[in-house]
């Protein structure tokens, strides 16, 4: 049945909603007349600066500010193309659906959002599990928790480790001032941070001419009694190779030292489960403690998620773990920030039941076929292959010019070549002690086929032509047009001078980069106009 409406009079019609409750009512300011025409283009706000420094008096409309920020964003580069990151950059419509509806949700309420918090503790059982945590006893059973990324792991495992270290040796009366943390001079700078941030000594197991990561008997000769850890890198930032945590494992062993292991598979934590299951790296060596792995690398989800794993509690002191209740739950908390949104978590969720064991070994499988057909490739073309195909490590290619062609350009006048196809390639120097060697890597990603590679392969073979033909000269001036008036590293503004040639970090020391960046547009009359002049100079036709 349809219920009767009553047509208000002129005086119920006038009235406010106070007044129909016998409040008094407020008189407010008239609305300013609204400006904004049928056309986002044709309003006052496409006329004026977007505001950069200072919050606007006034508001605008919703959609002026997305269609103006919209057209902002569309100066950045195309992630399709950027090789330099290990970043997830495609998922499917449906884990994008998730994310969406997941946005309002604050995780770490487990009163308000019990099912996403629960989805979180499915998360760590499928990945403990998957790195083979003992699931067999009670006394000994896996504890773990999700993360901003692996950075915020990373000096969880670190302050765990330190943490329990101390209690150790105060319990034993002695010193517990000078903790060290022995680690490859190849990490990523996330383990600088955490050692600097947690006061730990850092000791370095540095890199060779001929080897890019760390040998077990050099790390476990750094081992003393303040010796807080190990860490083992899965997938090596720089050339992708496994480290041989086995190795060190088993001398730790064979010598009766009591020094945990944490590994770092940040990267490769995703990949050698499926491309190379014999391979024993995980919680199936006795001094493996902890293992951190990024959610939104080869875990297949867009940044924002990492996790963190335990062997067992005891490895993670009780005095670290805060216990609250005010959100409506109890609930332990150990994370270094509060609140975050699901929408991550949720993602990594739906990546893990979608695909499977199957589905992840299937994407693996062929991202490593991928590497190698492209490390074939760039081998014929002259480069040296510094990575480790066949799936014994991460799906990249890191490769440097051979010394014995005598180019007179470098990798980073390729870099700088490929940037103008729009390819996003990096070029930079090793680790400490091998700092004068110059190399490039190329990323594997989920979205990276081998169509796209072939195009790759075409347009290196083109930058090694172009290069080829300018004479040194011509090569060292256009190099720095390029990064004065082009590139977007040479027109950075967001470094603050302050903080500019800092001398502690290991990655400022030996002066590693990444992309470079380039207004594309440009770049296609700039590259257009240097092979014009090529082409000119050798007498061969234009087009």
């Amino acid at each position: 049945m349809v219920h009767l409406a009553k047509v208000p009079n002129d005086r119920e019609a006038k009235a406010s909603v106070a007044e129909d409750v016998g409040l008094e009512a407020l008189c407010l300011d008239p609305v300013e007349e609204d400006t904004f025409t049928s056309s986002v283009y044709g309003s006052r706000f496409a006329a004026q600066d977007l505001p950069k420094h200072e919050m606007p008096e006034k508001e605008m409309p919703k959609e002026v500010a997305y269609r103006l920020i919209k057209d902002d964003l569309s100066l950045d580069g195309n992630p399709m193309l950027n090789l330099a990151s290990f970043v997830t950059t495609y998922m499917e419509e449906e884990a994008e659906k998730l994310m969406a509806e997941s946005l309002s949700k604050n995780f770490i309420d487990y009163e308000e959002y019990p099912v996403s918090a629960d989805i979180q503790n499915r998360c760590v059982s499928m990945l403990a599990r998957l790195f083979n945590a003992p699931t067999h006893s009670e006394a000994e059973h896996a504890v773990g928790t999700s993360c901003v990324g692996s950075s915020e792991a990373i000096i969880l495992g670190t302050l765990a480790m330190k943490k329990k270290w101390q209690n150790k040796r105060k319990a034993e009366g002695k010193d517990f001032s000078k903790p060290n943390l022995i680690m490859s001079s190849a990490v990523q700078v996330c383990w600088e941070k955490a050692a600097r941030y947690l006061e730990v000594e850092e000791r370095f197991v540095f890199c060779t001419e001929d080897r890019y990561i760390i040998d077990p008997k050099e790390t476990v000769d750094l081992v003393d009694e303040n010796t807080i850890g190990i860490c083992g890198i899965l997938g090596s930032t720089y050339t992708g190779q496994y480290e041989d945590i086995k190795g060190v494992n088993d001398l730790l062993v064979e010598r009766d030292i009591d020094c945990p292991i944490h590994v770092d598979a940040a990267s490769g934590g995703f990949v050698a489960p499926f491309v190379n299951p014999k391979l024993e790296w995980d919680f199936r060596l006795s001094k493996v403690v902890s293992i951190n792995v990024s959610g939104h690398k080869y875990g297949l989800v867009y940044p924002g998620v990492g996790w963190i794993i335990w062997r067992s509690p005891v490895y993670l002191p009780q005095e670290l773990v805060f216990n609250i209740n005010y959100l409506g739950a109890d609930q332990s908390s150990f994370t270094l920030n509060f609140s975050k949104g699901a929408s991550q978590v949720i993602a990594q969720y739906y990546s893990l039941i979608r695909l499977g064991k199957q589905g992840y070994r299937a994407i693996m499988m062929n991202l490593t076929r991928t590497a190698d057909y492209l490390a074939s490739m760039l081998k014929q073309l002259g480069f040296i292959i510094m990575s480790d195909g066949g799936g014994r490590g991460l799906p990249l290619v890191a490769f440097r010019l051979d010394p014995a062609l005598d180019k007179h350009y470098d990798e980073f006048a390729i870099a700088h070549q490929l940037r103008e196809r729009g390819w996003v390639v990096p070029a930079y120097t090793m680790a400490p002690h091998t700092e004068s060697m110059k190399l490039m890597r190329v990323v594997i990603r989920e979205d990276f086929s081998k169509s796209r590679c072939d195009s790759l392969i075409c347009d290196f073979a083109l930058a090694l032509k172009v290069l080829d033909a300018m004479d040194k000269s011509r090569l060292e001036a256009h190099a720095e047009h390029v990064k004065a008036s082009i590139s977007n590293v040479g027109k950075a503004t967001h470094n603050h001078s302050h903080y500019q040639d800092e001398d502690h970090s290991l990655q400022g020391k030996t002066g590693k980069t990444h992309a470079i960046h380039e207004n594309d547009e440009i770049l296609k009359k700039v590259n257009w106009l240097l092979i014009a002049l090529i082409a000119v100079s050798n007498h061969l036709p234009i087009g």
